[in-house]
């Protein structure tokens, strides 16, 4: 788990973090908006690392959260679960220049399959912490989610 306190600079390691229901992580530059948590699973970051030929540290892709098990790509229009807190699955993260002038080759290697993870807003207020269980739930109601 990541927090991004700034833009622009690298993310921070963290055991757990506060979410707060339509605005983000306590801490991190995501305030409210569509993209309040980004997420990104082991399986696509280890590809991307594949095609690069080299094994990166994930917290270079700048997402909140590093899951394992779950196709995150099918998970967009769905509701998760991570620990105590849902979120809402509203699109593929596209990944940005910053990956470029991180890594070279890493905006290529994270633009297919959606590689580049997903954002979601929270519905709930509540503690994510490393080690949560991540639980997939039906289609989203987005009418509970805080617009932009």
């Amino acid at each position: 788990m990541w927090l991004r306190e700034q833009s622009g600079i690298p993310a921070r390691g963290i055991e757990a973090a506060r979410a707060v229901a339509g605005r983000g992580l306590v801490g991190d530059h995501a305030d409210g908006g569509k993209r309040q948590i980004t997420l990104i699973d082991v399986a696509s970051w280890r590809a991307a690392c594949v095609e690069l030929g080299q094994e990166l540290d994930p917290a270079l892709r700048r997402a909140n959260v590093l899951i394992s098990g779950l196709d995150l790509g099918s998970c967009i229009g769905k509701t998760l679960r991570l620990g105590d807190v849902r979120v809402a699955v509203l699109g593929e993260t596209t990944p940005c220049a910053l990956m470029e002038a991180t890594e070279p080759g890493l905006l290529r290697a994270l633009a297919p399959a959606c590689r580049g993870g997903v954002y979601c807003q929270i519905l709930d207020d509540g503690e994510i912490a490393i080690g949560d269980v991540v639980e997939v739930h039906g289609q989203n109601s987005f009418d509970t989610a805080t617009p932009e």
